[in-house]
């Protein structure tokens, strides 16, 4: 059978050969598998096939079969494997139910979490209870460790010498507003000896059992003082000699000033507002608060992704926590820094001035009480001009003036 079926091979390769030179270049060669034209381009090939198409050579080719090209070489042949999709991840799908339970799983998680790790604190003068994760000793690090970053590689080159007149005004300034900190610190620490020295008396009627049980009870049940995290910081001040109109103090006490602020805001007063404001973020751990904020916004986040598109819940979250959060926070630190300011004898009365000058300066956007992380200067000028708050830091500068000192004045 095999002489038969070389026979039949070659009549039907010489038939379509005389086929070729009759219909010319434009004919078409039709099989069952594709349909192929004589530039050897495939216009159709099902997916799901594996053919073997047997093409015949174009008719303008150069024939390299040295005289056989008509039997042995006349064919090309293609192989046509369909193309393997990547296997994609899916996940198990969930009724509302279970997508509910698991909302419910993830909030409890974080909720747990956060009391577990974090502890609460009240904020000096507001009074606002906040829960924090990061430890006082913690929270220094970061802060001398960014400072040391600063020093070293972000702004090197670009510190002003301690002897530059900027530099000096800036540290004379700094150390006025923690003067007039430390100021404040001083009616709690008194009050608190007191209240030791009367324990101690009542303590002198019992009999030593007794006494010995109620000093161990009472060193058990001890509570850290609200100003724990600020005794013993070491205060370091550094003038940056850059255009940026900004100032920020880090965790630790480590606070830093551009020329760009210098230049745009040149009396003592509107400086000290600056740095008072700076400071009270130190003072109300507002950094810390941010790292327990953030993780209670990610298991939020978590838990609306089950119901929710994933951008719809980011610009959510933005919108309606992180940034009204930070707005919160700018109004808490100049309401405390209006204090620090009049406890080291500026006046307060140029503070609300300051802000509407520097959000003239930043340039605000459209709807900036809603859009962005700080107010907008004319809310937190209205914030401070209030005739209560006004009048509180009235009476500390009054009294700071007149070489009174101010014992406490935020406790």
């Amino acid at each position: 059978m095999s002489w038969y079926r070389r026979s039949k091979l070659g009549f039907e390769t010489i038939s379509r050969y005389f086929t070729s030179k009759t219909n010319g270049p434009n004919a078409t060669f039709q099989n069952r598998a594709s349909v192929i034209n004589h530039k050897n381009q495939l216009s159709k090939f099902p997916s799901y096939t594996n053919y073997l198409a047997r093409v015949p050579r174009p008719v303008n080719s150069v024939n390299r079969s040295l005289g056989f090209g008509a039997f042995g070489s006349c064919y090309r042949h293609y192989r046509a494997t369909p193309l393997r999709q990547p296997k994609r991840f899916k996940w198990w799908p969930l009724s509302n139910k279970h997508k509910a339970v698991l909302a419910v799983m993830l909030v409890g998680s974080g909720f747990g979490l956060t009391m577990y790790l974090g502890e609460i604190e009240t904020i000096p003068y507001t009074k606002r209870k906040h829960i924090v994760l990061l430890s006082q000793h913690g929270e220094k690090r970061i802060g001398e460790s960014e400072f040391k970053k600063m020093q070293d590689k972000t702004y090197k080159g670009k510190i002003l010498p301690a002897k530059h007149p900027d530099n000096v005004r800036v540290l004379k300034i700094s150390e006025n507003i923690i003067q007039g900190l430390k100021r404040g610190l001083k009616k709690e620490q008194v009050s608190t000896n007191l209240n030791n020295m009367l324990v101690e008396k009542d303590e002198l009627i019992q009999d030593d059992m007794r006494v010995d049980q109620s000093r161990k009870k009472g060193k058990d049940k001890e509570e850290t003082s609200v100003n724990a995290h600020l005794l013993g910081l070491k205060w370091e001040v550094m003038v940056v000699n850059d255009d940026l109109v900004n100032a920020f103090c880090l965790p630790g006490g480590k606070i830093v000033v551009f020329t760009g602020l210098l230049e745009h805001f040149r009396t003592d007063e509107e400086i000290a507002t600056i740095i008072g404001h700076e400071v009270g973020h130190v003072v109300a751990r507002h950094v810390a608060e941010k790292v327990a904020k953030a993780l209670w916004i990610t298991v939020i986040q978590l838990a609306l992704f089950q119901f929710m598109k994933i951008y719809a819940v980011n610009s959510m979250s933005d919108l309606l926590l992180k940034k009204p959060f930070s707005r919160r926070m700018e109004l808490e630190a100049d309401y405390i820094g209006l204090l620090l300011m009049a406890s080291a004898g500026y006046d307060p009365q140029v503070a609300p001035k300051v802000f509407e000058k520097l959000g003239e300066v930043a340039g605000e956007i459209a709807l900036q009480n809603y859009r962005s992380t700080h107010p907008s200067g004319k809310k937190r000028s209205a914030s401070l001009s209030k005739a209560s708050v006004m009048q509180e830091a009235l009476d500390i500068y009054r009294e700071a003036k007149a070489g009174r000192e101010v014992d406490g004045f935020f406790l």
